[in-house]
C-alpha cells in the first residue's frame, strides 16, 4: 500500500504513461494547427454532445459522470480552448483591449467551480467516507482548507495585461507573468481538490492531467501554461464523458482512503498559496505596482526567458 494510492502494477504505470503522452500529443495537434484545434475543440464536441454524451454521461449513471460538475467542466474548458483560439487566429479580437480579461476570467471561473465542489463535499457530512452520486468521497476539514487555497489562488492571478500572441507559426497565447511559483501553487491546489472530491479518479484526473500541461509549460512552450491547461483539460473531460468506465473498470487506481493523505495534501496546497499571496503582495507594495494593470514578475529570469523565446 502506498501513501496516496494503492500500489500500481506495471500495466497500470504503462496505461498512465500512454495517457500522459496521448494528452501531450493531442495538445500539440491543437496548438500547432488551427484546423487541428477546430476539429478537437469544436467539431468533435458537437458530435459527442448530440450522439454520445446523452448516453454515456446520463444523470445518475453508475460511473458518476452525470453530475452537473462534469458537464460544466467540459463546456467551460472547451470555452477556454475556443476563446484562446479566437485570440490567437483572429487579429481583430486581440485589437480589443478588454479581451485580455477573458483568460483570467475563464481561469478564475474554473477554479471557483472546483472551490464550490470542495465546499459541497464538506456539506455532505461523509466523515467516514461514503459513495455519493456513484463517487466515493470523504468529507473533512481538508475540503475547507483547500477551498480557501483555491480562493487565494484566484487572488494571485496577475499580469494579464501582458498577454500577447507569439510570432511563431503556432501563434501561442503567451502569459509571461504566469511563472512557475503560481503554476506550482495551482498544481498543488488542483491535485488536492481532485483527491478530495473524486478521490478514486484522481490519479488520472489529477496527477496525469496536471503533468500533461505542466511539462509542456516548462519544457516545450514556455509562457503558454494556460493554453496547455485549457487544451488538456478539455481533452480529458471529453474522454471521461465518452469512456466513463476508464477510471473505474479499465484502469482503476484507488486511493488509500487515509484521512492523513487528504489533510496533508490540502495543507500543502493552503500553505503554498498563502506564501504566494504574501510574496506577491509584498512585491506589489515594494515596487508600487497596480495589480490590475501592471505585470508583477518582469524582473525575474523566468519572465525574461519567456519573453526572449516568444518575441
Amino acid at each position: 500500500m502506498g501513501i496516496l494510492y494503492e500500489q500500481l502494477s506495471m500495466i497500470e504505470w504503462g496505461i498512465a504513461l500512454l495517457a500522459l503522452l496521448g494528452l501531450m500529443a493531442f495538445n500539440e495537434i491543437g496548438r500547432r494547427t488551427k484546423w487541428g484545434g477546430l476539429t478537437l475543440f469544436l467539431l468533435i464536441p458537437i458530435i459527442l454532445t448530440i450522439f454520445v454524451w446523452p448516453t454515456t454521461a446520463a444523470p445518475g449513471n453508475e460511473y458518476g459522470t452525470g453530475t452537473w460538475f462534469n458537464w460544466v467542466k467540459v463546456y467551460s474548458a472547451l470555452a477556454g480552448a475556443l476563446g484562446f483560439m479566437a485570440m490567437r487566429y483572429i487579429p481583430a479580437v486581440m485589437n480589443k483591449k478588454w479581451i485580455l480579461l477573458f483568460p483570467p476570467l475563464i481561469l478564475a471561473i474554473n477554479i471557483l467551480e472546483a472551490v464550490i465542489r470542495d465546499f459541497q463535499v464538506y456539506s455532505y457530512g461523509a466523515w467516514e467516507g461514503e459513495v455519493i452520486n456513484n463517487l466515493w468521497v470523504m468529507s473533512g476539514p481538508w475540503n475547507i482548507m483547500n477551498g480557501i487555497a483555491g480562493l487565494l489562488n484566484i487572488i494571485v492571478i496577475c499580469g494579464w495585461a501582458g498577454i500577447y500572441i507569439s510570432k511563431s507559426k503556432s501563434k501561442d497565447m503567451i502569459w509571461p507573468d504566469m511563472i512557475w511559483p503560481w503554476i506550482i501553487a495551482y498544481d498543488l491546489w488542483n491535485f488536492a481538490y481532485v483527491y478530495n472530491c473524486i478521490a478514486d479518479h484522481s490519479f488520472f484526473t489529477g496527477l496525469i492531467l496536471l503533468l500533461s500541461c505542466t511539462i509542456p509549460a516548462f519544457f516545450i512552450k514556455k509562457g503558454a501554461w494556460l493554453q496547455h491547461r485549457a487544451h488538456t483539460l478539455a481533452l480529458w473531460a471529453m474522454f471521461v464523458l465518452t469512456v466513463p468506465q476508464f477510471v473505474d473498470v479499465i484502469a482503476p487506481i484507488p486511493t488509500t482512503h487515509d484521512p492523513k493523505a487528504f489533510f496533508t495534501l490540502s495543507l500543502l496546497a493552503l500553505i503554498s498559496n498563502i506564501v504566494l499571496v504574501i510574496y506577491q503582495f509584498i512585491k506589489i507594495g515594494k515596487l508600487k505596482l497596480n495589480p490590475l494593470k501592471d505585470e508583477i514578475y518582469t524582473d525575474t529570469k523566468a519572465y525574461q526567458r519567456v519573453m526572449s523565446e516568444n518575441m
